[in-house]
């Protein structure tokens, strides 16, 4: 009760704070009381080695006369089981736009994926990933029609802020107006809309608004979620004459929820979704006991594909050699691929201007987009809209090489401490979705197509296809990664120089040690090595002028790993 009071005071003062304490806290102690197991559950961070996720939408692949989940449950337990040992289903909800971004109710799963059964059973078999999207509603949802009639308590969910309220500083993710007129029974008003005039911001300076988002997460805890994603976290809270982003109240308010589900779900993390600058993106870990348990490592994907794409990973070394973790239950979600783009924001301040712009070139010469945000200067990029494999790979890469890069790229997000997330494209290989981006004018579409069961088991069922070869090498290096200590999640690790054609990196002590050193180039790279390394894969004594073919991954051992 105290923390939650000093939360409270924090966001809306000592007065506020003594009439919602009270509240918060019975309806806390009210969950404890109906979900003892949940209650009673380990702290987390209690992760392996052996966990990795898969990112997916519900509908990913689908079977006609099939709850959708049912089938992606069918193919998760065929052919990716128990390399994966958890799956991120993105938005389960009914939505207006945004491919489940846009929610209009939150406690529903969309009829067309299935329902809450088809979630928990497959929560009984492997760690469930649900999407919390609490900066924005939808426009169609029930809670923003009744704003629009201006009932209570609806009327105060939205923010609607005052004609005189000072936007300037605003910091903006995309070109579209930050606000957008609707007309009320209260009159015409203005409301703040970060993403789309379809997402309208929930208005956190009102506790009714993180009373009900609270309750949204322990009821997903309760239908078996075990990492709830925090998306656009970054945005929730509005103060006039600031940048609107990652103010010291959004930092309290993921505070709040640690605190909550630490009572109430200990097993139950925080992962926060804020593609901004690295140092405030990592500010989210709080201290390492306050704040989100899991942060997207959000720098790593341009860093990566910077790497490739120059054949040098200096940039990349450098920093990664800066990670720091503030303490054994924080850990980063380490990924390539998303559903959304590759950030650009995440490596201000690490790649140089003409660095950034070597990548919007290269993206759209590989038959990607890319998405801009407004700034006081006008428009910058935002993001590449592209799928990894077309990012990593020229038109007309011979398919071979193009595998190579793209299960090197991975071997470098396995091989780095945190936990390992894939997308289901970079699983597949799949290139960019031209018809879905020109039928919708969409840029993100370029990497969210969907699949018919059939298309997905023909693929997989041939041996010498991409979406084969990509699998089983994937899954060869979890396996790998699975069986050594060393890549714990909080496991120690040393970037080594080995030259700027190779990312290299050491984990674990010194009596159990793991290198894995990656070849970013088209050329044999030679290695001065140490004795006393062995090949992780056949157990083969290291010989210590080893050469690195392009595009290869070398896996290592000594001490008892």
């Amino acid at each position: 009760m105290a923390r939650l009071a000093e939360h409270l005071a924090f966001l809306y003062g000592p007065a506020a704070a003594e009439r919602w304490a009270p509240v918060f806290a019975e309806r806390i102690e009210g969950f404890a009381r109906a979900h003892p197991a949940l209650a009673r559950g380990p702290r987390a961070l209690a992760t392996s080695p052996a966990e990795a996720w898969l990112i997916t939408y519900g509908d990913q692949v689908t079977r006609e006369g099939e709850a959708p989940l049912a089938t992606l449950a069918r193919f998760l337990d065929r052919w990716l089981a128990p390399a994966f040992r958890g799956v991120h289903l993105l938005p389960i909800y009914p939505y207006s736009s945004d491919d489940g971004f846009s929610v209009i109710d939150y406690r529903t799963v969309d009829p067309r994926l299935g329902g809450w059964d088809h979630v928990r059973a497959l929560a009984e078999r492997y760690a469930l990933m649900l999407d919390a999207v609490i900066n924005h509603a939808s426009a169609e949802s029930a809670w923003f029609q009744g704003f629009l009639r201006c009932e209570e308590p609806y009327r105060r969910y939205f923010l609607a802020p005052p004609e005189d309220w000072d936007t300037s500083r605003v910091v903006r993710p995309r070109t579209t107006p930050l606000l957008t007129a609707f007309d009320t029974a209260c009159g015409r008003r203005k409301v703040w809309t970060t993403f789309s005039a379809d997402q309208v911001d929930l208005n956190y300076r009102e506790p009714e608004v993180l009373l009900e988002v609270l309750d949204l997460l322990l009821f997903y805890a309760a239908h078996g979620a075990r990492r709830l994603r925090l998306d656009a976290v970054g945005f929730v809270w509005k103060e006039p004459g600031t940048t609107c982003l990652n103010l010291p109240q959004t930092h309290e308010v993921v505070k709040l929820f640690r605190t909550a589900l630490d009572a109430a779900a200990p097993e139950v993390a925080l992962v926060t979704e804020t593609n901004v600058p690295h140092a405030e993106n990592v500010a989210y870990f709080g201290n390492g006991e306050d704040e989100a348990q899991l942060v997207y490592n959000f720098a790593l994907p341009p860093l990566v594909l910077h790497a490739f794409a120059r054949g040098d990973a200096r940039a990349l070394a450098r920093w990664a050699a800066g990670l720091e973790l503030p303490g054994p239950r924080a850990a980063f979600l380490n990924f390539l691929a998303s559903h959304d783009g590759i950030g650009l924001r995440p490596v201000e301040g690490i790649l140089p201007p003409g660095e950034v712009a070597f990548l919007v070139e290269r993206t759209l010469a590989h038959g990607g987009e890319v998405s801009y945000r407004d700034t006081p200067t006008g428009p910058v990029p935002y993001e590449l809209n592209t799928t990894w494999y077309d990012a990593l790979n020229p038109p007309g890469t011979p398919e071979a090489l193009g595998v190579r890069r793209l299960l090197a790229s991975h071997a470098i997000m396995l091989a780095l401490a945190g936990l390992p997330a894939v997308y289901v494209h970079a699983l597949f290989g799949t290139p960019n979705w031209r018809e879905g981006y020109e039928k919708s004018g969409e840029k993100r579409k370029l990497n969210r197509r969907k699949f018919r069961e059939a298309e997905v088991e023909a693929w997989l069922a041939d041996p010498g296809s991409r979406a084969r070869r990509i699998l089983e090498g994937l899954k060869a290096r979890l396996a790998l990664r699975a069986e050594r200590s060393a890549f714990h999640p909080a496991a120690p690790q040393r970037v080594r120089d080995l030259g700027p054609g190779v990312f290299a990196v050491e984990r674990g002590m010194d009596e159990e040690r793991v290198l894995v050193a990656v070849n970013v180039t088209g050329a044999p790279q030679p290695l001065a090595l140490e004795e006393g390394w062995r090949d992780a894969r056949t157990g083969a004594p290291a010989a210590p002028d080893l050469v690195l073919e392009p595009y290869a991954d070398l896996w290592l051992t000594r001490g008892d790993a």
